[in-house]
């Protein structure tokens, strides 16, 4: 008996950004945002609460993507290993370097992730 752990879980569209293609057309990018957690901060090792956010391509106009806003979707939003690059922190403007990105995955891919092992070689 296959054994899948199925659990709904939901992000919610708070955003959307307009960006220009190289073409010269716009396109909308929608900011979705998931789940309240908690995370240790590594300087001080407080608990801290925070939300994922990821951007997700559509081919929505500026008008829909406004009225998507507040709306709910199944999927979440996952941490993914990239090559390091340097991020500049709004607040305070120091730059950091990061090798991790946060990606949408629809509630199909999500279930997959969760429940598919990696195949590991043995010597």
């Amino acid at each position: 008996m296959l054994n899948l752990k199925i659990k709904k879980t939901m992000v919610k569209i708070v955003d959307f950004k307009t960006y220009q293609a190289e073409d010269g057309k716009d396109f909308c990018t929608l900011i979705v945002q998931g789940g309240l957690e908690a995370v240790k901060s590594q300087e001080k090792n407080r608990t801290y609460l925070t939300a994922r956010t990821a951007r997700v391509s559509c081919t929505f106009n500026e008008a829909v993507c406004k009225s998507l806003i507040g709306s709910d979707f199944p999927g979440t939003i996952q941490k993914v290993e990239v090559d390091p690059y340097e991020y500049t922190i709004k607040g305070s403007g120091e730059i950091i370097t990061l090798s991790h990105r946060y990606e949408f995955l629809g509630e199909e891919e999500s279930i997959v992730k969760e429940n598919v092992f990696k195949e590991e070689e043995v010597f």
